[in-house]
This record gives C-alpha cells, sequence and structure tokens, in this order.
C-alpha cells in the first residue's frame, strides 16, 4: 500500500460541527475523509466536485458520502494539504453544519 500523497488537516471549527453528528457516524466520517482525500483530493468524481460558486465556508470542494450522500465535507487543496474546512449534514434538501442551516 501507498503511503498518503496528501496530509489532511482539520480546522478547528470541525470539532464543532461534530458535535452536532450522531456519534455513531465519526468512524464513517474519518474512513471516508482519509480514503478520498488522502491520494486525489483534487480530481472531481461523482461524489467529489469543485465548487464554482462561492461556497459555505470558503471551500473549493465538496466530498459527499453516506447512505444517500447524507454526509458533506467542505474542503481546499494547498500543495500537498487538504484542509477541511467543515463537516455537515444534509437532512432533505437541507444542510446543517454545527447545528446550523446553510443555503447554497
Amino acid at each position: 500500500m501507498m503511503p498518503p500523497r496528501y496530509k489532511i488537516i482539520y480546522a478547528v471549527e470541525t470539532l464543532t460541527h461534530l458535535d452536532f453528528i450522531q456519534r455513531k457516524f465519526y468512524s464513517l466520517i474519518r474512513t471516508s475523509i482519509a480514503e478520498q482525500l488522502s491520494y486525489t483530493p483534487d480530481e472531481p468524481t461523482r461524489n467529489r466536485k469543485f465548487l464554482r460558486k462561492p461556497a459555505p465556508f470558503g471551500a473549493s470542494w465538496e466530498l459527499r458520502f453516506g447512505a444517500g450522500n447524507r454526509f458533506r465535507v467542505f474542503y481546499d487543496v494547498t500543495g500537498d494539504t487538504v484542509l477541511v474546512l467543515a463537516i455537515g449534514q444534509k437532512v432533505g434538501n437541507r444542510l446543517f453544519v454545527g447545528g446550523e442551516e446553510y443555503s447554497r
């Protein structure tokens, strides 16, 4: 197995965002972020896309995962570093990050 190409750094605010997500999903979130963002975070896929218009938290990328793509991770890529800026959850057509609803 190859070592990760990208170092993943979490913004301090993401700890607060996780407080509003059920603890049973923490492993899924941690694993999905590591698998999806350690090697090719800046390559678009079906569930990873570049955000063209201004996005929440100033992120330039969005990762979707989980049952029904219910979780969202907003991040930036700089050199060999991925900065995770926000972790949220979709409920219906509404996005919640840190207990607050965000519209795009």
